[in-house]
């Protein structure tokens, strides 16, 4: 395919330049293992949907940061697996106290960043105090029961406030990455991280490029050069993957298999995720702040006929999705049933209401004329306003200016934005803050995901949003592209075995 070119030898030389298991190896996670010869030289061009707004990792919302540059570019002590496992990482191992209040890591040694700087335990006590201090980084309040943190020697020792059920996963994510005490770097348009992948290029509106490194600690990236373009629309994809300028798909539509699989270059791939199409009520005002409304709205909608349209993944009817602690079927708080959500409408004096859905332009329009068309069924006028996603960063996310909003979130684990009365869902009910934080200091793994789903089910019997589906990972692989994750990969994109064929 074009755009998997050979990367030149004085190009590589530049670049150059530049596990739940308390004792591992620790060798760093990969999303696939890939089988025959593998071309060193390629460049590997990959379809995302979504473009940051920046590269602030710690400061910028927004799931395409995480995917392109978490366990790329950027890495924490530990990391997890497309299948949720928990694996050392920039530790070798770790180990946790008996009372669940010390957690212990041994720092591996011999990493260094990409700038060429050594890896010392500063660095991490260092990076992971600033998150902690620091309430505009994001996640800083995952550290919130972290009392203390100090190195000793090529340990790094956190010392909990009371037991955290959360911190190896949270450690995972943003709230653990390492950074290099005292760089300079403008992590808005740059990185230095310690990853196999190296941020080599930006070019906003189009691409990122990502270099392998080669003085990475661990088992080298299997391509020299992954291309990331940013497409938004899946038909402009479709033409750039059938014209050879592009190798993997991401975000794909599952009902455009026969034509990306044409020609027998590409394999449409389906995988678990932990995706779910929230529709966001906002409960403060207006009609969304009658209980019955927002019941209404969700047995309006028909979310098999969604399931069917999107050719993949499969329904959702509360806050927890089935590859989370904590998930039950909660279908029962609010069956489809549009006879009802008239009734419930006509009690609440809500009849013929006029709303406005706020949804990123990139979704296209398969969601949203679906929910236009049920709720008419029943009487609700709904309004689709298309916006950028930067503008709905700015207004749902941020100021929270909307009545209806649908987006995709991606993140495992994510109950807690149900238990934030600040967060946009608006949601504030202190029997499930409760339940939350008592689920986070349980040190039983089943009695931790059976307070979840305790908190669940009242959120879904309170009406606090819709979900309208659990996304299934729908990706179009190059058939002669080994390597590539399909499990949570709107999520997670670990690249490190990435690879394509010798030529």
């Amino acid at each position: 395919m074009l755009r998997r070119t050979t990367v030149a030898a004085a190009a590589l030389l530049a670049a150059g330049a530049l596990l739940l298991s308390a004792c591992t190896d620790g060798t760093s996670p990969s999303p696939t293992s890939s089988g025959g010869s593998a071309d060193p030289d390629a460049s590997i061009a990959v379809r995302l949907v979504a473009e940051p707004g920046n590269l602030d990792i710690r400061e910028t919302a927004g799931a395409a940061l995480d995917q392109i540059l978490i366990d790329n570019v950027y890495q924490g002590l530990v990391s997890r697996t497309p299948d949720q496992e928990i694996v050392d990482t920039l530790a070798s191992s770790h180990d946790v106290s008996a009372d669940d209040l010390t957690y212990t890591f041994t720092l591996r040694e011999g990493v260094t960043f990409h700038n060429g700087e050594e890896l010392t335990p500063a660095d991490v006590v260092w990076s992971l105090q600033q998150v902690k201090d620091n309430a505009s980084y994001r996640d800083s309040a995952r550290l919130e029961r972290v009392s203390s943190i100090a190195a000793n020697g090529q340990d790094i020792v956190l010392t909990l406030s009371e037991p955290d059920s959360t911190l190896l996963w949270n450690l995972t994510g943003r709230a653990g990455l390492v950074f290099k005490e005292g760089d300079t770097t403008d992590r808005k348009t740059a990185a230095n991280g310690t990853g196999p992948y190296a941020l080599a290029d930006w070019k906003q509106g189009d691409s990122i490029t990502l270099k392998r490194n080669d003085a990475y600690w661990g088992d080298k990236a299997k391509a020299a050069e992954v291309v990331l373009d940013f497409i938004p629309d899946t038909q402009a994809a479709l033409s750039g993957a059938l014209a050879g300028e592009l190798d993997v798909l991401t975000g794909f539509d599952a009902n455009l298999k026969d034509q990306v699989e044409a020609n027998g270059d590409f394999a449409l791939v389906l995988g678990k995720s932990t995706d779910k199409g929230v529709l966001a009520m906002n409960s403060t005002k207006g009609p969304l702040a009658d209980k019955r409304v927002r019941q209404a709205i969700r047995q309006a909608i028909d979310k098999e006929s969604i399931v069917a349209a999107l050719g993949a993944g499969q329904t959702q009817y509360g806050p927890i999705p089935e590859l989370d602690p904590g998930y039950e079927d909660l279908e029962s708080t609010a069956p489809f049933d549009p006879a009802a959500a008239k009734k419930l409408l006509a009690e609440a004096g809500a009849e013929d209401i006029t709303l406005n859905l706020t949804i990123p332009a990139f979704y296209g329009s398969t969601v949203s004329q679906i929910l236009v068309s049920n709720l008419h069924d029943v009487g609700i006028t709904l309004k689709v306003d298309n916006v950028e996603f930067p503008t709905w960063i700015s207004d749902v996310y941020t100021n929270k200016d909307y009545e209806l909003s649908f987006v995709l979130h991606t993140e495992a684990r994510d109950f807690e934005n149900w238990a934030n009365p600040d967060y946009y869902f608006t949601y504030d009910n202190p029997k499930v803050q409760d339940l939350y934080a008592q689920s986070t200091r349980a040190t039983d793994l089943d009695t931790s995901a059976d307070l979840l789903k305790q908190a669940a089910k009242i959120v879904a019997e309170d009406q606090a949003a819709d979900w309208l589906y659990n996304g299934a990972s729908v990706v179009a692989v190059g058939t002669d592209i080994t390597g590539f994750p399909s499990v949570n990969v709107n999520e997670r994109l670990n690249l490190a075995e990435l690879a394509t064929s010798q030529s």
